[in-house]
């Protein structure tokens, strides 16, 4: 299912930079729900598994695509058949704002797509 999100570009006027409430932030959740949030309410976690480096490598390449695209860059750690993507933004003071939400949105769009390769392992 393609979230409203994905159909957004991030934003860097105030409304764009103004961090979230936490029922916004709530709201925003249930179309990324396969993310947490931390228990600070500040960022926003999802957890990937690949088969192998390859594809792990691919699935970042990806994300930075995304990134680039967007001007808004997630943190990432990455090993062998791993990824841990964290979205915050840094410019509103570390907490959520609507475009880590947007961005989220479309690396689940990449995921669901699965049109850079990766095959997720159970």
């Amino acid at each position: 299912m393609m979230s409203q999100l994905t159909q957004q570009q991030c934003r860097y006027d105030d409304e764009g930079k103004r961090p979230l409430e936490l029922d916004e932030i709530k709201s925003l959740s249930e179309q990324v729900a396969a993310w947490t949030i931390n228990s600070e309410g500040t960022r926003i976690v999802r957890q990937f598994n690949f088969k192998n480096y390859y594809h792990t490598m691919n699935f970042v390449n990806a994300i930075a695509w995304i990134a680039n695209k967007e001007a808004h860059h997630p943190d990432l750690q990455v090993s062998y058949g791993h990824c841990e993507v964290t979205f915050t933004t840094h410019d509103s003071g570390n907490r959520l704002t609507i475009n880590d939400f947007i961005c989220a949105a479309k690396v689940d769009a990449l995921m669901d797509a699965g049109n850079f390769g990766p095959k997720l392992v159970d």
